[in-house]
């Protein structure tokens, strides 16, 4: 018994300076997103907190700063922004749910096509096995196409760069491209919510529920992107019940916006700054194959549809979830159109890209 117990006192030992550094890294890496959101924001950037968050960080990692981000405390701050998106749910927007059905299924040309020149992009140009090219050309679903990808025989570290990567790009080059368009600094945009002061208890409850239940709901059922989806539903389910017309308040949203882009950043810690650039190069030019052919899809939708370019072009834009939806946020588009565009987008890629990918493999093998 009293082996055991010294067994276990010094496991304890061995495990509290692990936890101390990884407290250490996440505070370094909130205090370094934070410092740079606030540059960001006395600067007039667009989408300040995450993109000031996310430059800081990255750079920070590529110096050799230990930063790094809990996965849990990024999870509690995207349900913030799947509550945030949930809200912008008005029964006016869901009346045009069924109008939506030909950019979805469009949707799913695109992916297909998008996929199918990033892989040959990968492989042809940038000399990538077959698997790492196939899952770094995929569209979404980052942390889906890592570990699959790893699981089926690809360079994960390569394919998690990729992923990073072309978040990196697109963040970056989106709101300032919308910025630039449209001539908005920053304080011409709303704020995305009331003050925390300002936001009665009982809307606050019921925001709050909104993401426990939604996030739990979706880990239960296995959703894809289960932190953002499942909130984003019951934010929409009850403000559109007229429970609350509130959304979260402006300095958690704020909040979470750094989170998310450190988060970004935090991925590239520990990488050799040849293998940033190199990978970063390569993802440059497949980001720019799955924009020009967003754009290219964008123009011919709003040519034949009533539709927006500005919000179709967002809802196909190769980044992830949470920061379209906050750029369709701070532009004004519709958000409900773009976040359902990528959810939509995210399921295909998690749900198809695997079993394609296997069928493509067999197929090789077997021709006849």
């Amino acid at each position: 018994m009293a082996e055991a117990s010294e067994k276990t006192e010094a496991k304890a030992e061995a495990q509290a300076p692990s936890l101390l550094r990884q407290v250490y890294s996440v505070t370094l890496a909130l205090v370094i997103g934070t410092a740079g959101g606030y540059a960001a924001y006395l600067l007039q950037l667009p989408l300040p907190w995450m993109i000031g968050a996310m430059s800081a960080t990255t750079l920070a990692a590529l110096l050799g700063a230990p930063i790094a981000m809990a996965k849990s405390l990024r999870v509690v701050m995207i349900t913030v922004l799947g509550v945030l998106l949930g809200s912008g749910f008005t029964p006016e927007i869901v009346a045009h749910l069924t109008s939506w059905i030909p950019t979805l299924a469009l949707l799913f040309v695109y992916v297909a096509l998008a996929g199918g020149l990033g892989a040959l992009y990968f492989q042809r140009v940038c000399h990538y096995d077959r698997t790492t090219a196939y899952f770094s050309a995929m569209p979404g679903g980052l942390s889906e196409m890592i570990l699959i990808g790893a699981e089926m025989g690809g360079d994960a570290r390569r394919i998690s760069l990729v992923h990073a990567s072309r978040l990196l790009l697109v963040v970056m080059l989106i709101p300032f491209l919308y910025n630039y368009v449209h001539g908005l600094a920053s304080g011409d945009r709303p704020p995305s919510g009331p003050s925390i002061t300002e936001l009665p208890l009982h809307d606050l409850l019921l925001l709050t529920m909104s993401a426990v239940v939604g996030y739990a709901l979706a880990r239960a059922l296995r959703v894809p992107a289960a932190a953002v989806v499942g909130p984003m539903l019951v934010s929409a389910l009850i403000h559109l019940l007229g429970w609350t017309a509130a959304k979260p308040p402006i300095e958690i949203v704020g909040a979470a916006q750094v989170a998310v882009g450190a988060a970004i950043g935090a991925r590239f810690s520990n990488t050799e700054m040849r293998l940033f650039w190199s990978t970063l190069l390569h993802a440059a030019g497949g980001t720019a194959i799955l924009m020009l052919l967003a754009a290219a899809f964008a123009a011919g939708i709003s040519l034949v549809l009533p539709l927006s370019i500005d919000a179709v072009l967002l809802a196909f834009s190769p980044g992830g979830l949470a920061e379209m939806s906050l750029i369709a946020i701070a532009i004004g588009a519709n958000t409900a159109f773009v976040a359902t565009h990528h959810i939509v987008r995210i399921i295909l890629i998690v749900v198809l890209a695997p079993p394609a990918f296997k069928l493509l493999r067999r197929w090789e093998r077997n021709p006849d």
